[in-house]
């Protein structure tokens, strides 16, 4: 059954919107990871990490977290602000099936960024994972990140970069993948129609969004999740989600944005 849409009645319950940040470990606490929710009726608000000698999130907290949330029956629609998947030209030329599942089981054994200790930079200096065994290209860029005008999730060591953000956080979208079990819709690879009643997960560019809200003494990691999440409740609410939900895109388009991703929001 598909999602039903309306302007009178939103399809989610809540809305949470994650600012993501690469850097140093998945167990590094990291003023880059926050989390803000909404629901129908109230605005965003920020979701501190459990009690912890640790100020800020971990990824690895953020995943478990997000996974349990998920877990509950209470239609959410989560953002991301991390590149979902690669360039068709990875695919190609690393041989690999178009399958996103798949991509992620064998990212995860080349990049295990998500393992104890294991930041990225760990990976690219091959210091452990297999990241030699990849081939990528920094002027590879997906069909959403070219209609964005992002930067290409390969583009490291650079101001406003998401590479980074990317490399550490694909084995976490592998991890709540498995966790959810079939019950949670990772958009636009499980589909571009979400069923009714189902929780969602989506890739987010809070560049498109921060400067529409006003900022209210949130710092820029803070204004990115809190954007995500006041925009997604803002569209659901007034019934133009489903619009963003089917973004414009030609045949052969539409089949390659479903094994790179689409950015939420991006028409």
């Amino acid at each position: 059954m598909e999602q039903v849409f309306s302007k009178t009645v939103p399809a989610f319950d809540r809305y949470v919107g994650i600012d993501y940040s690469g850097a140093q470990t998945p167990t590094s606490s990291l003023k880059g990871l926050r989390i803000y929710m909404a629901d129908r009726l109230t605005s965003p608000a920020e979701v501190k990490p459990p009690a912890s000698p640790r100020k800020y999130w971990t990824r690895r907290g953020i995943a478990e977290w997000v996974s349990s949330l998920l877990s509950q029956n209470k239609p959410t629609l989560v953002g991301i602000d991390h590149g979902f998947s690669f360039p068709l030209q990875y695919f190609n030329e690393n041989g690999l099936s178009l399958d996103w599942p798949a991509f992620l089981e064998d990212f995860q054994r080349h990049w295990p960024t998500d393992e104890n200790a294991v930041c990225v930079d760990f990976v690219r200096d091959g210091v452990c994972g297999n990241a030699a065994a990849r081939s990528s290209n920094s002027h590879w860029r997906r069909i959403t990140e070219i209609r964005a005008r992002a930067k290409s999730v390969f583009h490291f060591d650079m101001q406003g970069s998401v590479a980074k953000s990317t490399h550490s956080g694909l084995p976490w979208l592998h991890y709540m993948k498995q966790q959810a079990a079939g019950r949670v819709h990772f958009w636009p690879f499980d589909g571009w129609r979400i069923p009714s009643g189902r929780s969602a997960v989506a890739e987010a560019y809070p560049a498109l969004w921060s400067r529409s809200f006003p900022q209210d003494g949130r710092d820029s990691h803070g204004q990115d999740a809190y954007s995500i999440a006041a925009w997604m409740r803002q569209v659901d609410g007034d019934g133009s989600l489903a619009g963003f939900m089917q973004p414009h895109l030609q045949e052969d388009e539409r089949k390659t944005a479903e094994i790179e991703g689409w950015i939420l929001g991006v028409m």
